[in-house]
């Protein structure tokens, strides 16, 4: 869905205050989003950092969760909802820093929880309830102040912190 280019376009000299010649490249990055709809390729190249919300909710989604959502690293708020995605939650949420709110609820996603999710420290809301979820809720300082037994409700095999002990 995203790709972000590092172009280096030249190489700068200059002398520094004790003769030396220092070098070094001058490079820009660039955001890319490429979607296809309705069989058109659409790429947008100057909106994508103001993409702070997005909700697919409701919307027959099957598959995997993309792995190119993963790379909206401004996202503060993904929801997910009542879709029919499958496969395992990717470790990669762990690198969502800005994320505040993920909303997996009622999908079929299976396996274990990744630990990555622990990594969120500016997550305030999570919502993985009516999965296929199983194994061990991971640890961690900042997910153990999710304490609602409910944002895993629906999952029969997930058991640790807030739920009944494995």
């Amino acid at each position: 869905m995203t790709k972000v280019n590092r172009t280096v376009e030249g190489i700068i000299n200059y002398m520094d205050g004790a003769s030396h010649l220092v070098e070094f490249a001058s490079s820009k990055f660039e955001e890319i989003v490429e979607v296809e709809v309705k069989g058109r390729e659409l790429v947008y190249t100057k909106t994508l950092s103001l993409v702070m919300v997005l909700d697919l909710s409701c919307n027959s989604l099957s598959g995997e969760i993309p792995l190119g959502l993963m790379d909206l690293i401004g996202l503060q708020s993904l929801n997910l909802s009542k879709n029919q995605l499958e496969g395992n939650i990717t470790d990669k949420f762990g690198g969502m820093a800005q994320l505040e709110a993920l909303d997996l609820w009622m999908n079929r996603l299976s396996k274990k929880i990744p630990g990555s999710i622990a990594l969120l420290t500016s997550l305030s809301y999570l919502n993985l309830s009516h999965n296929d979820l199983s194994s061990r809720i991971p640890s961690g300082n900042h997910i153990q102040t999710l304490t609602d037994p409910s944002i895993y409700a629906g999952n029969c095999d997930l058991c640790g912190f807030s739920l009944p002990k494995c």
